[in-house]
């Protein structure tokens, strides 16, 4: 595995590889990898043949500043986790080498009005650009995103779209802990009495699929009881519980042939977010999260 920080190095390795006739696949993140992370290089590797994955701790994405600084962070982990998991590129630029007296943002309208967006003002416009760049600069054939981030990875699909990027998006299934709360570098944070708390985001998940798999298809009585469960692990604060269309991520009154519902809390200073993508398939309604 080879490690660089320059852009130019990037497009040379990359370059070769391609000369090479391999595909490449990228992940990108914001390092502290957990299985999570891993498991997406599992599925870049099915659809290629050369692995990159960026490391980079966006500060532009971030709306508060103590959130930035509180972001975990250990490189030489992180290195000896994507060896193990087959990258064959990590890119660990520094800040001074992703923003060059920076002038130009990637922004959008519509998919990102609600659910995350619209309590982390600029977070979206700071992952538009900074993916938008790390495209330019890896040219993957593919790319891999979670569900866990659905807003972002739903977004970004959107974006390429737009944008003629020459990729495919692929959205890999949320990772799990034994006890059903989504893997996030966040989670690290956690006391235990939060930890033990914040299983209620993976209970409403499950009561809202119970109620789906009864019939149930009204937003608002599905967002009831998802609310009821959550306020049983005590949040400080829930940011929110809703149901969208997959499509545009807009509020949903009631569920349709594909749709998305998703919730954000905290427990203590850690904000977790998680989701369920319900689709409909020969007339019958199924739940992935």
């Amino acid at each position: 595995m080879q490690t660089v920080r320059t852009i130019e190095e990037v497009r040379s390795i990359v370059r070769s590889a391609r000369l090479d006739g391999k595909g490449i696949g990228f992940v990108p993140t914001m390092g502290y990898l957990h299985r999570g992370h891993t498991s997406l290089v599992e599925h870049s590797k099915k659809l290629s043949g050369f692995q990159v994955m960026s490391i980079f701790v966006n500060r532009i994405q971030f709306n508060d500043a103590g959130d930035f600084s509180r972001y975990p962070r250990d490189l030489e982990r992180d290195l000896a986790v994507a060896r193990d998991c087959g990258v064959d590129l990590v890119f660990a630029p520094g800040d001074d080498e992703m923003y060059r007296d920076r002038r130009t943002f990637v922004d959008m309208e519509l998919l990102t009005d609600h659910l995350c967006g619209a309590h982390r003002p600029g977070h979206f416009r700071g992952v538009f650009t900074v993916v938008s760049k790390l495209f330019n600069i890896v040219l993957p054939d593919v790319a891999v995103f979670g569900q866990k981030d659905i807003q972002q990875a739903v977004s970004l699909e959107k974006m390429v779209m737009d944008l003629d990027f020459p990729l495919k998006i692929v959205i890999a299934p949320t990772v799990r802990e034994e006890d059903g709360l989504a893997m996030s570098s966040r989670n690290k944070h956690l006391d235990p009495d939060e930890r033990r708390r914040s299983l209620c985001i993976i209970r409403s998940l499950r009561m809202a699929e119970g109620m789906i798999a009864s019939g149930e298809r009204s937003a608002r009585k599905i967002l009831s009881e998802v609310k009821k469960e959550l306020s049983t692990g005590r949040p400080d604060k829930i940011d929110y519980a809703s149901l969208v269309r997959y499509s545009d991520l807009q509020p949903a009154d009631e569920i349709s042939e594909r749709s998305v519902l998703a919730v954000a809390a905290f427990f203590g200073p850690t904000r977790l977010i998680d989701n369920m993508i319900v689709e409909e398939r020969e007339g019958k309604f199924s739940c992935v999260y």
